[in-house]
Formats: structure tokens, sequence, C-alpha cells
């Protein structure tokens, strides 16, 4: 497969730059993994389209408002995002601006020192804010938007409700699972109540997930590894999922990521990992026999892990039919559902 297969043409207007009305009000382009079938839903008909005996895995990451606001001693205007904090409490951040190391960086009720440049516009940081940090961030932070939605996000904007699964639990993301933005607790009751069940894992998505792939490269490429955690019970509900003859349905890539992470080497493994496995076009699934996902980027990891449960040629199509019926794109519009 090329980095040419994995492209496709979207008119910028069919770019989601608002959250839906209602969760569960999202279109949902159904899609069979086995023929060439599509159908036109709606994600409230998830009940009857899933069966009683399936198990939907969710990614239960909470969002944190990672991007800040910062200055350099002379005035110069910087843009932080908080990534992730290592072991001795420094954290990595990405930076649009230009500071130097041992400078100090100033933000509202806190400062920090730049420690190292990592390149690439990565860069290592000392911050001194007298709290928590993620209690410094929900004082300061703002929601770490991607960059296709075109409009700033504030400390009283409801991207703070919205960008944030319900059932979000484990703070560390600087990126939603999008997929789950769809559910409800009355969602998830009624699918409860139709005999579908839930088990949750936990995978941290970083920026990497997001990125192009460079330079055309499939076979070269090394993804950005992001941080999981699967429980017991989650493995315990799959294995038994799998014995009564039921499907594992994955909500989100993310979920897909930590699955067939966790699965690499043989059996499905509880406990925590790094997701650095790249799925595209001739992976084996271990784990996962269906998928929740929102509309992706071209030439990206996340369309061609896709690609890989479908067929590209299969997805290309439901891709030019959801641009026909103008479907809406990315992390606050619609999904499919690949079964």
């Amino acid at each position: 497969m090329r980095i040419e297969d994995l492209d496709y043409a979207l008119p910028p207007e069919l770019i989601a730059q608002e959250p839906a009305p209602e969760r569960t009000a999202a279109r949902l382009l159904v899609v069979s993994r086995d023929g060439d079938g599509l159908a036109h839903r709606a994600v409230a008909d998830l009940p009857a389209l899933l069966r009683p005996g399936d198990l939907l895995v969710l990614n239960d990451a909470r969002v944190i408002p990672a991007r800040l606001r910062a200055r350099r001693p002379t005035g110069g205007r910087l843009e932080v995002l908080l990534v992730e904090e290592g072991p001795t409490g420094e954290w990595e951040a990405l930076v649009r601006g230009a500071p130097r190391v041992d400078e100090l960086v100033h933000f509202a009720e806190g400062q920090g020192r730049w420690t190292a440049n990592l390149g690439d516009g990565r860069w290592r940081l000392r911050l001194d804010v007298g709290l928590p940090v993620f209690d410094w961030l929900a004082r300061v932070g703002e929601v770490p938007l991607p960059p296709y939605i075109h409009r700033p996000d504030g400390p009283s904007s409801t991207d703070r409700e919205r960008y944030q699964t319900t059932f979000a639990r484990v703070p560390g993301a600087v990126a939603a699972p999008t997929a789950g933005l769809h559910f409800t607790p009355a969602l998830l009751d009624t699918l409860a109540a139709a005999g579908v069940e839930r088990a949750n894992l936990t995978l941290h998505v970083g920026p990497g997930t997001f990125l192009p792939i460079r330079n055309g490269d499939l076979a070269g490429y090394g993804m950005a590894a992001e941080r999981f955690d699967i429980p017991d019970d989650t493995v315990a509900r799959i294995a038994a999922t799998r014995a009564a003859g039921g499907r594992i349905v994955a909500v989100g890539t993310t979920t897909v990521r930590a699955l067939e992470s966790a699965a690499a080497t043989g059996s499905l493994q509880a406990g925590a990992g790094a997701a650095s496995l790249f799925v595209r076009p001739g992976h084996r699934f271990a784990v996962v026999d269906a998928l929740l996902t929102n509309f992706h980027l071209p030439r990206t990891p996340l369309l061609a892990l896709v690609a890989a449960l479908t067929g590209w040629e299969r997805l290309r199509a439901a891709y030019d039919v959801a641009v026909h019926e103008r479907y809406r794109f990315y992390s606050y519009g619609d999904a499919m559902l690949i079964a």
C-alpha cells in the first residue's frame, strides 16, 4: 500500500467546527466488513445495530486543558501544549515560538524554565506553579482543540464539556478519543438493556496520533508511543465475550491500538504499556471484531488503521459516499460503524 492510497478529497466546509446539538444526534454510516453494503443511520440507533452479547470497549482517558498562553522574558509570545509528565517531574511540551534553554517562561499564575530542546518544536519544561499541575491547568489552561477547528477556546467555552467523553475518568490525554464523544449515560444504559455490555481501558492520546505519515514510507513509519492501561476485568470480559460468541466492538482507534498492542506478542495482557503498533492493511486483528470511529484525516495512521479493518477500496468508497452525502468530518463530526 502506498501513502497516495490514503488520500481523498474533502471540501473544507465538511470539517465540523462545532459539536452536534446533542451527542447522539450524529449521523452514522454503517459499513459491512464482509460485503459492499452501506446504510445511513444515527448514533442513537446503535442498540438496534449491535447484537446482544457484544462487548463495547471504551477509552476512559480524560482530556486535560493542556494548551497555555505564555511569554518569554523579552515579552515574546509563546503557545505551549503540555504533552506528558516525565519521571523527574518535568514536562514534555510542544511550543510555537522561540524559547531558549535555561530561559524562564511566564504563564498566568505561574512560571517555568526550559531545560532541553528536543527538536521539532518539542521542549522539556520544569514548572513552578504552586499547585498540583492538573489543578493549575483547570484554572488557566485551554482545551487543546485540533488545529482544523478554526476558532478559539476559552475557560467558559462549551468545549470543556463537549470535547470530553461522559465517561472520562483518568486525566492525562491531550486529545479526545473522539468516537466516545457520541455516548451519553442514557445511550449506554439502553445498550446494556439490549444485552450489549461495556468495559473500559485507558490510553492517553498524544498529538503524534494525528500527524501525517512523513516521506510516504508506510513500511518504515514509526508510531509515537502512547501510554495505556488495560484492567484485569476488561481482559476477563473480552475472554468471556469471545467464549460466548460475542463480538469485541472497539469505540475509537485509540481503543484498537491499545488492545492490539497489548496482544501483539500473543494473548491479550492486562496492565500498563506503550502503544506503538502501527496498524495498517495486512494487520491480522487479534482482539477487535468491529469498530465505531469518526472520519479521519487523509495520509494519517488513523486512516491506515481503519483501512486495515475494512480494506482500502471499501473504505475509500465509503468516504466517497460520506462526502457526497455531506457527512460532518473529524473530531466533532459524524461516525462510522464497521462491523
